[in-house]
């Protein structure tokens, strides 16, 4: 296999819908060979769901993966909702499907949101993961926030910011991020709506080196619009549900014994190079790959290659009996 190319196209050889509460069910699936090692695949967000693709980053002959959708995204339901949302409700989902797969420990695979929430899952449960390999990092703080959703990617996407800016009053601008969560989670659907396809828009119009049209096309489709913008500005309006801005490094240590593979591309507006420096500092153990040539998504030749690299190197941890 070309290391440059994902493994062929595969369809899962197990799915299930997992009731997790009383309200959400949680769709996971597996694929690849169910005798091999497991690793959990954390898709993007909060609210991006799965894609076919997202299954072609593991040997199918070595690993036994698991992907999950998040509440309320893909084909969990309900669809968008915002109750029983938080970090720690997926954290807690995260668990019920390892039991529910029977699996002891597992490597944790995740980009953007999903290297969030696989830090956040790690730190908690560090005795259930046997390592670690991260993309395009986002830590949550208020500072990245800002950045992405107030200004500063702003100045290097101002076209498209235009578009991002124009559901909003100029009166409510100081404030983007409250601005739209009270569209978002308002009565009026039409505005929900176009304002979850401005945010949704604006995610997919920064996330390449080269802006790409058929992704930008992709989320612009109302039901995968509302629920990614509907979850991430209610996560990043309730500050991610972590307990301080800086809960991920604060508690580093936790993982810092675990192997660990961070990869970002040095271009990447969405989630700045800083965060994957910053992390590397707390947890200098783990290997850091900076794609000289990519911006935020995973399918960017240079950062799926190194994906595809860290995931062929993990082939080097044994699973637990």
């Amino acid at each position: 296999m070309d290391i440059r190319e994902l493994f062929p196209a595969i369809e899962p050889f197990r799915s299930k819908q997992l009731d997790v509460s009383a309200l959400h069910r949680i769709y996971y699936e597996e694929v690849g060979n169910p005798e091999g090692v497991p690793i959990l695949f954390l898709h993007g967000g909060p609210g991006g769901g799965l894609a076919p693709d997202h299954r072609r980053f593991f040997d199918p002959r070595h690993y036994r993966v698991v992907l999950i959708d998040q509440r309320g995204a893909g084909k969990s339901t309900p669809h968008a909702e915002l109750r029983e949302n938080t970090t720690w409700h997926l954290v807690d989902d995260i668990e019920a499907v390892r039991e529910d797969c029977g699996i002891a420990k597992w490597i944790v695979f995740g980009g953007s949101w999903g290297s969030t929430l696989a830090l956040a899952y790690a730190i908690t449960h560090p005795e259930k993961v046997l390592g670690l390999i991260l993309r395009g990092i986002f830590l949550c703080r208020k500072l990245e926030i800002d950045w992405f959703y107030q200004e500063g990617a702003s100045h290097v996407f101002p076209d498209a910011w235009e578009d991002y800016l124009a559901p909003i009053p100029e009166g409510e601008r100081g404030d983007l991020v409250a601005a739209y969560h009270r569209r978002l989670t308002g009565a009026d659907e039409m505005e929900r709506l176009r304002c979850a396809v401005a945010w949704s828009k604006w995610e997919a119009s920064t996330m390449h080196l080269v802006p790409n049209d058929a992704t930008i096309r992709e989320h612009e489709d109302p039901r995968k619009a509302l629920a990614l913008a509907r979850i991430e500005c209610h996560y990043f309006a309730n500050r991610i549900f972590f307990a301080s801005d800086n809960f991920l490094l604060e508690n580093i240590h936790r993982i810092r014994h675990l192997p660990g593979t961070i990869i970002h591309g040095r271009y990447d507006v969405v989630c700045p190079m800083r965060n994957a420096w910053d992390l590397h500092r707390a947890w200098p153990e783990a290997e850091l790959v900076i794609v000289p040539d990519a911006g935020h998504t995973a399918l960017e030749v240079g950062t799926r290659s190194r994906l595809l690299e860290a995931t062929e190197a993990f082939k080097r941890v044994k699973a637990a009996g």
